[in-house]
This record gives C-alpha cells, structure tokens and sequence, in this order.
C-alpha cells in the first residue's frame, strides 16, 4: 500500500468542512483528487463506475439519502443530475461536512443555471508540485514568501538547467512523478494524453474529431507559455476560428490548458490584451510532441517554453492555499517595449512579477523590464524577481532579485 503524501489542500479541505455543507474539489484527471477526498469520506460513491452511477442516474435524491457522510461523490460529470440532488440536500439541512463531490471536467462551473452557486465551494487542486512531491506541503507558499520579505532560500541539492528539464518533464502527476521509472512514466503520459483527445473529450463533448483534436493540441504544446495569435495555431492544426475555440474551451474544461489573463493598467499604454497560453503540465506537451531531455535541451524555444509553464504550474497549485490571495496574470506592451512572463497581483493591488530565465547567472539586464514596472507602479509593486537556473539567490537592484527556481520550493 502507498503511503499518502500530503497536499497542499489538505489544511484548506479540512478548514471549509469544518463550516459548509459541501466542497467541490476540480482539477485534471489523476491529480489525487480522489484520494485526498476518500480520507475525509465516511461513504464513496464512484460515478463513473457503471454499479455506482445507476441508482444516480435513476433517483439521486433517493440514492443520496441514507448514505453515511461525509459522502464522497467522485467523478460527478458522469451523472451531472448528482449536483441538483446535493443543492436539495443541502437547502434542506446545511450542516457542514456532508458531501465532497470531485471531478475532472469543470464543466459550465460558472454557468447561470449551475446548481452549485452557493452552495458547492470550489477548490481547485492541480498536480503535486515539488515541493508536495518532496513531502514540504506544510512550508508557505513562494508568493507569501515573498509578500512577506522573507529569504529565499534554494532547495538543498538545487538543479542544474537539465535537471530542471527534467523536472518539468517528469510531470505532476502522482503515479508517474513518484512510482514509475523514466521508460514506463514516457508511456504513461502518452497514454494520459490518448486518454484525453478522445475518451475524455467524448465523455465531455462528444462528436469532436480526435485527430484534428491532437493537432490542435500539438500545435498549443508547441506553443505553450505564449502569446500566440490565434491564426498561428489555426494554421498549425488546419481548423478554422469556430473549431478552434471549442477545441480551445473543451480542453479548458478537462483542465488540460489553462489561460493567463493580460495584466490591465492606466499607468502603461498599449498593453497586449490576448492571454498567455499554457498547457498545465508541461510532461503533456512533452508527451504530445515526443520530447525528452536531450531534445528540449537542443531547442531554445521549446527549453524556454517548457521550462515557463514548469514554474506557472508550481505556483498556480498554491494559489488556493495562499494567504495573499494572488491572482495571476502577464504582461506585455506592444512590440515588446514591456513584457513580464508572470505578474501576481496580491489582495490590496500590490504586484509581484517574475520573469524566468535559462540562464545561471543573469545579469541587471534580465530584470530590466520589472525595473519599468517597478518605477511606473511604485508603491504597489512588491519585488521583481528573475527565477534563473543556477544556484544562488543575489540582489539586482531595488526590490528587484535573482533566485534560483528552487526557491519556489526551498
């Protein structure tokens, strides 16, 4: 029996059952989501298990009564009336710590007649980072760290750039990240991927060609940590604009991609407002286009790419947990006068921006675009920090720093 490793949701989980009736727990298929749930369940019902779903899809009301809670209800797309009979139970005895309902396909989570407003709080929980997979999930996460000017320290045994390949290759997910070998784990993830284009995007939305699918899907790995023009990734997979954006929106909904949102100010002119794109796990857009090591580390795009949306991805899974608050965002003017490769707006508009490099020893240069935000925003603007490969952490200027990407777990 595997010995559970510890989330960074788990404080987080435990507090919200502590006072509501129900928490909804989203994420990419085979994150642990499952798991972590199970642990705080007195009943699991697995949804997608064809002995479980058919007294769901014939009375849930019925079928929900009765079972001893917390109950667990996993995998709930696959009977989406599920959702209507928690909003009942829950309109009808709100005590807190009855139901977690789990699932690997958002959905329409926001839309208008989704039964869960009010009464389904959302926590999204991703793959385990670095420092959940180094069993650290207790230590505060990197941006309250830095909100609250404390050292930061690399992690013992700090990567060189190809471990940090490595690193982000090796993925997120629990099963390949700390069970497998490197051979079997390549395999896994492509398998994950196959999984993904055709029986996930059926279950979801079915209809969609699975080939023109993995090309789109190629063409965004390719593309991954970018702000593309949309024509770009048209051309790429030979779709037009309406396919694309429902390729685009189906794979958002399994969160296998995921958008940063342009940064938005009156001190700066000519901001580029089309988001920056992301695959969520960076072995994904591995495993799509056949990358390793060796490869990655022969291509400056890809390297540059890959190794951006490795870092997105540690601190996008601590967001939830996080006393700041942060939301994420880029930024980028026009013709590239101003461009910061992630920009964390903390509760309050305070900002702390980061840019990352390849590179083991940057120079002042590196930061001279957080330099510019720093002196347009002033007050709001906490630290600038250049996330580089090499081992140590060192002063580039006012609130500006240079830190190896181990901090983010160190």
């Amino acid at each position: 029996m595997n010995e559970y490793r510890p989330r960074l949701v788990d404080p987080l989980l435990d507090a919200l059952m502590a006072e509501l009736p129900a928490v909804f727990v989203t994420g990419p298929r085979a994150t642990g989501k499952t798991t972590t749930a199970a642990r705080r369940a007195a009943s699991v019902v697995h949804l997608d298990s064809e002995a479980d779903a058919v007294a769901f899809r014939a009375d849930p009301d019925a079928a929900l009564r009765g079972l001893p809670e917390p109950v667990l209800l996993d995998e709930w797309q696959a009977v989406p009336g599920v959702l209507g009979a928690v909003k009942r139970a829950v309109d009808a005895r709100p005590d807190p710590g009855r139901f977690l309902v789990t699932g690997s396909a958002r959905g329409d989570l926001e839309g208008e007649l989704w039964p869960g407003t009010g009464r389904l709080t959302r926590v999204p929980m991703y793959g385990m980072t670095i420092r959940e997979q180094g069993a650290a999930s207790a230590s505060a996460s990197f941006l309250d760290r830095v909100a609250a000017a404390a050292e930061l320290t690399p992690a013992a045994g700090t990567p060189d750039l190809r471990g940090y390949v490595e690193l982000a290759l090796r993925s997120g997910f629990p099963e390949p990240a700390l069970r497998l070998g490197e051979a079997t784990r390549g395999r896994w993830l492509e398998s994950y991927v196959e999984h993904l284009l055709t029986r996930d995007a059926e279950q979801v939305d079915g209809g969609r060609d699975p080939t023109r699918l993995r090309r789109y899907f190629e063409a965004y790995s390719l593309n991954t940590a970018g702000v593309v023009d949309e024509q770009t990734l048209l051309d790429a997979a030979g779709i037009n604009r309406r396919t694309a954006q429902s390729y685009e929106r189906l794979l958002a909904n399994l969160a296998a991609i995921e958008a940063l949102p342009a940064w938005t100010s009156n001190r700066l002119k000519r901001l580029v407002l089309r988001p920056k794109r992301h695959v969520v796990d960076p072995a994904l857009a591995g495993a799509a286009l056949g990358l390793d090591t060796d490869l990655v580390m022969r291509s400056g795009d890809l390297l540059g790419r890959l190794l951006e949306s490795f870092v997105v991805a540690q601190i996008r899974a601590e967001i939830a947990t996080s006393a700041t608050r942060p939301r994420l965002y880029h930024g980028r003017q026009e013709q590239g006068r101003f461009e910061v490769d992630l920009l964390a707006e903390l509760a309050g508009g305070r900002l702390v921006a980061l840019e990352i490099k390849a590179d083991a020893a940057p120079s002042a240069d590196s930061a001279r675009h957080l330099a510019g935000l720093r002196d347009r925003v002033d007050e709001a603007f906490i630290a600038g920090i250049v996330l580089h490969t090499g081992p140590r952490t060192y002063a580039l200027g006012d609130r500006l720093i240079a830190a190896p990407i181990s901090t983010l777990w160190g």
